[in-house]
């Protein structure tokens, strides 16, 4: 499911709302998550899991191109841990 996908399902189950307003909520609801993520912190939707961000040292990596080592700066990046009712119903065990 891309973006777009997601605000026509909304817009179809929330029929109240108009395309613009699902689009706004959605473009919240992302931006929320993003911005608290980078500054540090955590966010977490029981059920579904919890968006956090890893530390990434700096390393030398390589050109595949060329084969140079170049730098690579440590940086943060996303990550994502499922929730236990996610994990069972990737798992088959739908009756949660």
């Amino acid at each position: 499911m891309i973006r777009s996908e997601l605000i026509q399902k909304l817009a179809e189950e929330n029929p109240g709302l108009s395309l613009p307003e699902v689009e706004k909520i959605v473009d919240l609801f992302f931006r929320e998550i993003v911005d608290r993520l980078s500054t540090g912190g955590r966010v977490e939707l029981r059920g579904f899991g919890a968006f956090t961000t890893r530390a990434r040292d700096a390393r030398t990596g390589r050109n595949p191109r060329t084969g140079e080592q170049v730098p690579v700066s440590a940086k943060r990046v996303p990550y994502f841990k499922p929730g236990k009712e996610m994990r069972e119903r990737l798992n088959g065990k739908d009756d949660v």
